[in-house]
């Protein structure tokens, strides 16, 4: 059994201490994945690496019983942590309370490749739980590369499959969900 299980293994027995340790251990790789993450979204968001860490963090260890399997199930729930915080935060803003569809721009900080638009991430969110019911492993592979940021490898080690796998897959994803959206993601 390696330290990351029973780490896991003490924080679900409740033992004090143990989330303490666990995040500790995974702090600087949720970090990474959260810097990625929000490097990819528009100019002006308010939501920093850090608190989306420690926000996922809070959804994954705080709940009265929380259970992983192994070190790929425990980053799998907190790309999806991270996946829900940025979908709550997207639809938030978009009602209209917080200004709805308008979307402050800065002049000096134009850029050459253009984010995804609070829209288009719920139109996303919602076309990946529909391709999530049909096909949820090749679902968790886009979880991980697009709202993790993983690459081929590290996606393959985490679920356990050949890189090759995880190509198709990720080829596969982009295929269906470009036809069910109607545009490239």
């Amino acid at each position: 059994m390696s330290d990351f299980t029973v780490m896991l293994s003490a924080v679900q027995e409740g033992r004090p201490q143990a989330a303490e340790e666990l995040l500790r251990a995974v702090y600087d790789e949720l970090r990474k994945l959260a810097a990625y993450r929000m490097a990819q979204q528009p100019p002006g968001q308010t939501l920093q690496p850090t608190a989306l860490v420690h926000e996922a963090w809070l959804k994954l260890v705080g709940s009265n019983q929380p259970s992983f399997e192994d070190r790929g199930h425990f980053f799998a729930a907190a790309a999806e942590a991270m996946r829900h915080i940025l979908i709550d935060r997207a639809r938030r803003k978009l009602t209209r309370r917080h200004g709805g569809n308008l979307e402050r721009v800065d002049a000096d900080e134009f850029e050459l490749v253009a984010p995804m638009t609070d829209q288009q991430l719920l139109d996303l969110h919602e076309a990946l739980d529909r391709f999530t019911g049909m096909h949820p492993v090749q679902a968790q592979v886009v979880k991980l590369r697009f709202f993790v940021g993983m690459n081929h490898e590290e996606i393959a080690q985490l679920l356990g499959i050949s890189v090759s796998t995880v190509k198709n897959y990720w080829n596969y994803s982009r295929a269906w969900l470009y036809r069910d959206l109607g545009e490239e993601i």
